[in-house]
């Protein structure tokens, strides 16, 4: 397992320097050794009354080889863990020897480091209960000692810049945590912040980054680092998610590891060769070993993940095989490794969901370590890629809703169907209260599950309706395949009478709903926005939202789409009587339905059609249609 991880570091960095620059995104062997041809700084230990805790305290100095008094410096306060005190990086990490040999090779900024002792109370010592409530308390009661007393007095005493740009906090565990609680708590005081590993004292996001545009603004450098197989990595990472959310830059750096000093040793080589330097963020998402997993894998699956930047890395076990590529609409090869591993990685892929496979010897199948989605007529593999303007379909804190399976017998396929139906939240004790419905409909390739897994139109209602933006309504998710064979005008009448005979009255008898054309929508994606065309401008009397996203009438010269046509053209003043929505939305030029429902929206405009068109870029893909069921919901029923 060592040796593959080292192989997926190499490989990321042949990646790296491949696509962009030589970026090196680990510490080399020997970094942390000490050589005895080169120049070396010095430790020293100081003494400072300490006003906060009414003692004199004491912390240690490094000054860099080289150092004068005549010169200024900027400085770096480093923190350690909960188990220690001023002397824990000293005796476990040696950053005067890692320190030392950067500036051998020019690779740091003159600065010098202060180790103090975290533990602001009257005896500091690392000693007993280090969990006892009075000593995890001083160290948050330190950001008063660092502030009014050691950062005053090492002002006085050493040649030292004393604006924030020259001022840097970083730390291990605890001290990782007091140094984004500290750091980012006081930007006019720190321009450079790293947390390394960071504990659960590590404030929530939002209290650490509540002006995120202010952050932007004020910080050189906010750095986030942690081993893969540390327990506390969940601390880091949701800093990250809610920073990647709010734009804010900063460096992720996730390596294997666990909560040791071999994490923190090169955490403290990567952080220390940008402080006091000009920095272009970038570069930052590149600056890291490993990502993370992705929310798409099965349970404990370690790969795929997901890299700042939205690059990917895929591993998979197949020692037989000749050839393995990742087919994510294009295809990446994959290199074997001497474990027969196969390993790649992806260039940037774009936000959300999708669908891919594995060519195992040019044999399309799906990842044993994804979750698998029925997609493209069958079951595939799906990844989800984080997105900052994810929220919208994010599990939040709200009151959530439900998604029933319910069967019933068609009498127009003659069997046993079945539907889910997103209830929102309090439906089941609101029992006088009826409902509108959005009947929403899926694409080619896909069945009845496509919006409540790869769609997550649960999460979105769910988060619309907590925020006031769309009215509690029930969405029922039925399935679009109701004929084999092509996909024709046959299929879309056979269509027509399940929704209308057998779905719609099934939902009204077991459903309490609004029964009323001012109370139904009608939605569908790709294939299922053709439904919606075919079914739903025929019954504006009695759908009075339709919703038609990535999709148009094709072939203009067929026959049915004619009589389609004409049948507008004649009943034009009756559509746009009865439509109180027609909302049209594409996923950009790049959709593959684009150039046919341009065609149909200039024959709209000659029939003059009311309707209203939306753009989302994207492609014929599942973030676009998320993004246009949360703009469609907030028009419905208002």
């Amino acid at each position: 397992m060592k040796r593959l991880r080292l192989a997926i570091a190499a490989f990321c960095m042949v990646h790296v320097i491949g696509h962009t620059q030589t970026i090196v995104t680990h510490a080399p062997e020997g970094f942390d050794a000490v050589r005895s041809n080169i120049n070396h700084g010095k430790i020293d230990t100081i003494s400072y009354a300490s006003k906060t805790v009414g003692v004199t305290r004491r912390a240690l100095v490094y000054t860099p080889p080289g150092y004068s008094k005549k010169e200024k410096y900027p400085v770096l306060y480093l923190l350690h863990g909960i188990g220690g005190d001023e002397k824990e990086w000293l005796n476990g990490g040696s950053p005067h020897t890692i320190l030392d040999n950067l500036y051998a090779e020019g690779k740091l900024a003159p600065m010098i480091v202060v180790l103090p002792n975290g533990r602001a109370m009257k005896d500091d010592r690392a000693i007993g209960n280090i969990m006892a409530p009075d000593k995890v308390q001083a160290f948050a009661t330190f950001e008063q000692d660092l502030l009014q007393d050691l950062i005053p007095f090492v002002e006085k005493k050493f040649p030292v810049y004393t604006n924030r740009e020259n001022r840097a906090i970083a730390g291990l565990s605890m001290g990782g945590g007091q140094s984004l609680n500290f750091g980012l708590g006081n930007l006019d005081r720190f321009a450079w912040v790293g947390g390394f590993s960071s504990a659960p004292n590590t404030k929530s996001p939002e209290l650490l980054v509540p002006d995120p545009e202010l952050a932007k603004k004020q910080l050189k450098l906010l750095w986030i680092s942690c081993g893969d197989n540390d327990n506390l990595i969940g601390f880091s990472k949701r800093t990250h998610d809610y920073l990647f959310e709010k734009k804010v830059p900063h460096v992720y750096y996730i390596e294997p590891g666990v909560h040791d000093f071999k994490v923190w040793k090169n955490s403290l080589y990567m952080f220390s060769q940008f402080l006091f330097k000009p920095v272009d963020p970038s570069v930052f998402s590149q600056y890291t070993v490993l990502g993370t997993p992705a929310a798409t894998n099965v349970r404990n699956a370690t790969f795929p993940q997901v890299l700042p930047g939205s690059r990917v890395v895929f591993r998979v076990k197949a020692p037989e095989a000749q050839r393995v590529q990742i087919d994510l609409g294009r295809k990446y090869d994959l290199s074997k490794d001497t474990g027969g591993y196969w390993i790649g990685t992806t260039d940037s892929i774009s936000e959300g969901f999708h669908y891919y496979s594995l060519l195992v010897n040019g044999v399309a199948v799906a990842d044993p370590a994804s979750e698998t989605f029925y997609g493209m007529g069958r079951m595939a593999s799906g990844i989800e890629i984080p997105f900052a303007g994810g929220a919208y379909y994010a599990a939040k804190d709200v009151p959530h809703g439900d998604v029933r399976m319910k069967r019933y017998f068609s009498q127009v396929t003659n069997s046993w169907r079945r539907c889910f139906v997103y209830t929102p939240a309090g439906y089941d004790s609101a029992v006088n209260e009826k409902y509108p419905v959005l009947y929403l409909l899926h694409g080619g390739g896909e069945d009845e599950r496509g919006w409540s897994t790869q769609g997550k139109a649960d999460l979105i209602l769910d988060n619309l309706i907590a925020a006031g933006k769309a009215k509690p309504m029930l969405v029922v998710m039925m399935d679009g395949n109701v004929s084999p064979g092509a996909f024709n005008e046959q299929s879309l009448r056979s269509f027509e009478n399940e929704l209308k005979r057998v779905v719609v009255p099934f939902i009204e008898k077991n459903y309490r709903t609004a029964a009323d054309a001012e109370h139904r929508a009608l939605a569908g994606l790709s294939m299922g926005g053709l439904q919606t065309l075919y079914a739903g401008v025929a019954n504006t009397g009695q759908f009075a939202y339709l919703g038609v996203f990535s999709s148009g009438w094709f072939g203009a010269q067929q026959p049915m789409v004619e009589q389609q046509y004409a049948f507008m053209k004649q009943s034009a003043n009756m559509i746009n009587s009865n439509l109180r929505q027609f909302w049209i939305a594409m996923g950009g030029k790049e959709d593959i339905a684009y150039n046919n429902c341009r065609n149909m929206l200039a024959k709209f405009d000659e029939f003059q059609i009311k309707y209203k068109y939306s753009e989302y870029p994207g492609g014929h893909t599942w973030p676009v249609w998320r993004n246009n069921l949360y703009e469609f919901a907030q028009l419905l029923f208002q």
